[in-house]
């Protein structure tokens, strides 16, 4: 099984908010998931726009989960490098 962290959507349609979830790369955008990592809020300040969980992230990495761009591009900004 290939795994992905990746973004699930929610909110409604002028007001999105996302959700950093482990996922099978098989599943659809906002299917079932094997576990929540974070959440990106794009609209609100930006202190308050992401928050995740660095030692789970790791962990999922070391296991082998690849992540996706736009979630590398939001953890590398907020100074949590992957390679």
């Amino acid at each position: 099984m290939a795994v992905k962290i990746r973004l699930k959507r929610l909110g409604t349609k002028m007001r999105p908010y996302y959700r950093i979830v482990v996922v099978d790369s098989r599943t659809p955008r906002d299917g079932r998931i094997i576990e929540e990592v974070g959440f990106y809020h794009p609209i609100e300040l930006e202190e308050k726009q992401i928050k995740f969980n660095e030692e789970k992230i790791r962990e999922w990495i070391n296991k082998g989960a690849q992540t996706s761009s736009t979630v590398r591009r939001l953890l590398n900004k907020h100074n949590f490098y992957i390679k």
